[in-house]
């Protein structure tokens, strides 16, 4: 198939420079899923496009965790990690939980603490800070949980390659247990049980979930062996579905593909988050003003950063703290604290972008397969963020670099079809990095300044050709409609089709041949629209920080031009009213 059948509405080149592409290329299997299950046309495009078919229908709309659940002994080592921590609850022994910052960190934290709590376990949860310590385990705070008495320490959402701070903890009297999703090298790290099911002699095909994932396999793993033991005769077994709102928050916030187990645990995580049984989240919902029962968007874009405020900008083990109380003065206090840092860490984020962005002005073109920008005296915990940013604006990988003295804290983000965690892993294989890992999307490494110039070479070789052949330019689309098909019916349909994440992406839908009745800046850099057609049909749009660019400029100066205009279509709830919205993301000239 050419470009030009390819391309949807005959956009080749938006004001953004994309073409929109089908996202779906052969419409018979659409055809067939809509005649069989009796609906519309283009709801069966959406679901044929992610893989759908009459005989997966039932298990997609409807994930079910009875069905799609695996054996936690699939995972290699969990048997044995399994067993090590029922024998510590038997013996009284305190349980040390080492986890990340990130909120997939921060979910797993407070998910084993809770479960540990709950069956009358002794545990204790150790955050490193971002600033002092890094990411991962260390000597220092392997040697303090050590002193204070811990005999068992299970690293959650790291400790995949931390070789010399496992090292030094397995010479002494503790037990490490490392439960991880990271991207896993042939050498295996110094502990008791490595359950990650990325390393190479794992054969559970679970390599899909986040950290938050694999910690609930690790806990049904857990129980299922204390109620063989007979732990419960003289207690209450918990109901671990009670938790599914921490796995579904840290299964979002990570990016993982939403789909098989993912999808069953976010789809029951979300119904779980809505009962608000979580006080941490649910005072975090109230100060971030959310009134509306929360989705993906919310996890995302409202809860998830100001989990990870803490991490980024403030005290480390905030989220994990808020995660896992049960004082209601004490949540509301915490979540207060995490807005006001969220807040800081905006400001920081958008300083960081602004000079960053300068800093790449006239250098990027359209063969540069790596984005990089480095300097000195930038937060590290909002580098990850303008990374994210940069990938967005020019489509390719980006590295962002702090840079203090000799030494720079890096933090990259990828797009779909090139292995950033290789690549990055390669460099440290390769001595140009001190510490570095990650996974395919999103990696972090620490890089001594006088090898700046190397890592980005060696990266740029590494990825030029994955890049080359990514498409990044191409943007997919769900089908395009009319001003008044983007009605309400359609969107309460398209909701079976979510929860929606990475590889379940939203449906993007192309607006044909509208005009803008009226555009206007609103908040921070926003540009609210209405967009009308010949029938005088009308539907309301908003495009997110776009005063400053194209997309933005181009609503702005419509002055009665007929436009196609891509976006997500979603109810917008305020002051008890509910309308069907556009979010706009792209635009072309009918």
């Amino acid at each position: 198939m050419t470009l030009s059948e390819d391309a949807v509405l005959g956009v080749k080149r938006s004001v953004s420079g994309r073409y929109w592409r089908n996202r779906l290329l052969d419409s018979r299997a659409s055809t067939a899923l809509a005649q069989a299950m009796n609906m519309p046309e283009i709801v069966a495009r959406v679901l044929a496009a992610r893989g759908v078919t009459t005989d997966s229908y039932s298990d997609f709309v409807k994930p079910s965790l009875r069905t799609l659940m695996p054996d936690p002994s699939r995972l290699t080592d969990m048997d044995i990690a399994v067993d090590r921590l029922a024998d510590a609850l038997e013996n009284s022994e305190t349980i040390a939980v080492f986890g990340d910052y990130d909120v997939d960190g921060a979910t797993s934290s407070a998910l084993l603490k809770r479960y540990l709590e709950h069956v009358n376990g002794r545990v204790r949860v150790y955050i490193p800070d971002r600033l002092k310590e890094g990411y991962g385990p260390n000597e220092h705070a392997l040697k303090k949980l050590e002193s204070e008495g811990a005999r068992v320490v299970v690293t959650v959402d790291c400790g995949t390659t931390a070789y010399a701070a496992l090292e030094c903890a397995s010479a002494g009297n503790m037990d490490v247990i490392v439960v991880d999703h990271h991207d896993a090298e042939a050498r295996r790290p110094p502990c008791l049980a490595l359950v990650n099911p990325k390393r190479f002699d794992d054969r559970s095909d679970c390599g899909q979930l986040a950290a938050v994932g694999v910690v609930f396999l690790l806990v049904v793993g857990l129980n299922r062996a204390l109620r063989a033991r007979g732990w419960f005769a003289v207690r209450e077994e918990p109901d671990l579905r009670q938790w599914l709102d921490l796995v579904a928050l840290g299964t979002i916030c990570d990016v993982v593909p939403l789909t098989g187990v993912n999808r069953a645990l976010v789809n029951h995580g979300l119904r779980v988050l809505v009962r608000r049984g979580n006080v941490g989240l649910a005072a975090l919902a109230d100060s971030a003003g959310v009134r509306e029962p929360p989705g993906t968007y919310h996890v995302s874009y409202v809860l998830g950063p100001r989990v990870n405020a803490g991490g980024r900008v403030g005290e480390a083990d905030l989220g994990a703290r808020l995660l896992s109380t049960d004082d209601r003065a004490e949540a509301v206090a915490l979540a207060s604290r995490l807005d006001a840092l969220n807040a800081e860490r905006r400001s920081l984020e958008k300083e960081v972008e602004r000079t960053a962005m300068s800093q790449l002005e006239g250098r990027v073109g359209d063969a540069t397969p790596l984005v990089v920008a480095a300097g000195e005296g930038w937060h590290p915990g909002v580098i990850g963020i303008v990374a994210s940013r940069l990938m967005e604006r020019y489509r390719r990988p980006a590295l962002v670099i702090a840079l203090e003295g000799d030494i720079g804290k890096g933090s990259a983000r990828s797009i779909a079809g090139v292995d950033l965690g290789a690549a990055v892993i390669a460099a440290r294989q390769a001595g140009l990095l001190i510490a570095g890992g990650g996974h395919a999307m999103a990696a972090g490494l620490t890089v001594a300044a006088d090898k700046l110039a190397a890592l980005t070479e060696f990266l740029t070789l590494r990825l030029e050709a994955q890049v080359a052949g990514s498409d990044s330019m191409a943007i997919s689309v769900d089908g395009a409609l009319t001003v008044g098909a983007a009605n309400s019916e359609l969107v309460d349909t398209l909701r079976h089709v979510g929860p929606f994440g990475a590889g379940n992406p939203e449906p993007r839908f192309a607006i044909s041949a509208t005009r803008v009745a009226h555009a206007s800046v609103v908040g921070e850099r926003h540009i609210r629209c209405v967009l009308t057609d010949s029938t005088g049909a009308r539907l309301n749009g908003i495009a997110f920080r776009s005063v400053d660019s194209c997309v933005g400029q181009t609503l702005l100066d419509a002055a009665g031009r007929a436009l196609h205009v891509l976006g997500y279509l979603r109810f917008n709830e305020w002051r008890g009213r509910k309308q069907v919205q556009l979010t706009v993301v792209d635009l072309a000239v009918a």
